[in-house]
């Protein structure tokens, strides 16, 4: 059979498979579930074009490390074959362990188990099944390799996976904003001591990645209206997990079930290897299956925050600078209550509230260094007049309150 395919990416139009065993991750059940579960959760609830997927976004992922291995091999820095495959495959993977939804239920369908943890897993247990193939690409993951640089390449403040999201994001949202020169950074790193830096010619580039992910983040990844939409499916899930702990019999995969049913801890999965696999088989549709069937529920709450969903007939958003008075929510309950006849107990499904932040830049830690001609590093906060970095290094937080339309114009009657 053969295994070097080609996929026609809308962003960079070819990407070829470097070998015939990144090509049979690929086809591996765990990997082609990444086809199932959207990238951005329900941002095409705001941005109709938004449908793409995982999977979209980790086949340019290796691509963009492929061109970045390559352009460092020819300006002579040594990469062997067996660490350019690992690398790819570090990238390919690094977000297989994302649930259904991404991020939006990444504390939902799994309580403090961080979707990296779950990617580890899977790359374990792939590198079980592919007689060890995997383990240089899991110590790249990992940062256990001695050259430290693969690992800033997959996980940094400038790493393939955001110079790929970013593009991708902003091509099927249509938020120009979010565009970036990922050909041309990508060509400009360097290596020095075992860190990836960036020639100093590329501080403008960089100043626009940074500047372009602030943007994203308001316009696309924070954008109130998905936010709310969010909101409202982990309220769903929430629901439904709390009604099938007290034996409430609703409809739910098999799958979805044993979720429901138990609060797991990443201990568990590793004891339990099958429960891997039971974890593996959940994408997008168990979730939209569930809100299908729980839109005739008899639980109010439930079939209400349901049909709201499905209809697309949102919660409304408050946004402020400063943390909600207790007189502000205590007004808005009694709100709730008279409209939907929610009791104190379950007040938190109909009023949510929370705080949004938005950071830049750290220059602290994995920070993007500049390479000067000297060939001296500098932080790029620091490396030329460039005041919007220093403040897209200052975090930015925002409080919310979500509730229903009802309440909300209640509110402000």
């Amino acid at each position: 059979m053969n295994k070097r395919k080609i996929f026609n990416d809308p962003l960079y139009g070819f990407i070829t498979i470097h070998s015939d065993l990144i090509f049979d991750i690929i086809q591996h059940p765990y990997f082609q579930r990444l086809r199932r579960i959207k990238q951005l959760g329900l941002t095409d609830l705001v941005y109709p074009g938004a449908n793409h997927t995982r999977f979209h976004h980790a086949l340019g992922a290796m691509h963009l490390m492929e061109q970045a291995l390559n352009s460092l091999r020819l300006k002579g820095y040594e990469i062997s074959e067996h660490e350019f495959e690992s690398a790819l495959i570090a990238i390919l993977l690094h977000d297989i362990g994302h649930g259904p939804f991404s991020h939006a239920l990444e504390n939902s369908i799994l309580q403090n188990v961080h979707h990296e943890d779950i990617s580890l897993l899977f790359m374990n247990k792939l590198n079980s099944e592919f007689n060890g193939a995997l383990t240089l690409a899991i110590a790249i993951f990992t940062d256990k390799y001695e050259r430290h640089f693969f690992n800033q390449l997959v996980s940094s403040q400038l790493d393939i996976d955001r110079l790929d999201y970013l593009n991708r994001d902003s091509y099927f949202t249509g938020v120009s904003e979010g565009i970036v020169s990922a050909d041309r950074l990508v060509r400009m790193f360097e290596i020095v001591n075992d860190e990836i830096a960036v020639q100093e010619k590329g501080v403008y580039s960089v100043e626009n990645f940074l500047n372009a992910r602030r943007l994203m983040y308001w316009q696309v990844y924070l954008h109130k209206t998905t936010i709310c939409a969010e909101q409202m499916l982990i309220q769903i899930v929430n629901r439904a997990r709390e009604l099938t702990k007290n034996g409430v019999e609703i409809f739910c995969t098999p799958n979805l079930k044993i979720f429901f049913l138990n609060d797991f801890k990443l201990s568990d999965f590793e004891q339990d290897t099958n429960l891997l696999d039971v974890f593996g088989k959940l994408d997008d549709y168990d979730i939209w299956t569930g809100i299908k069937f729980w839109a005739s529920e008899k639980d109010a709450i439930l079939s209400l925050l349901c049909n709201k969903l499905l209809n697309r007939t949102l919660f409304k958003i408050v946004l402020a600078k400063k943390p909600f008075s207790a007189e502000y929510l205590s007004n808005v309950g009694q709100k709730i209550s008279q409209y939907h006849q929610v009791n104190a107990e379950n007040m938190h499904y109909l009023r949510i509230v929370g705080e949004l932040s938005n950071l830049g830049y750290i220059p602290t830690g994995k920070s993007i260094n500049i390479m000067k001609k000297t060939g001296e590093l500098i932080d790029v906060s620091y490396a030329s007049d460039l005041p919007n970095i220093k403040a897209i290094s200052e975090i930015v937080t925002k409080h919310y309150l979500c509730t229903t339309e009802e309440a909300f114009f209640g509110i402000f009657s």
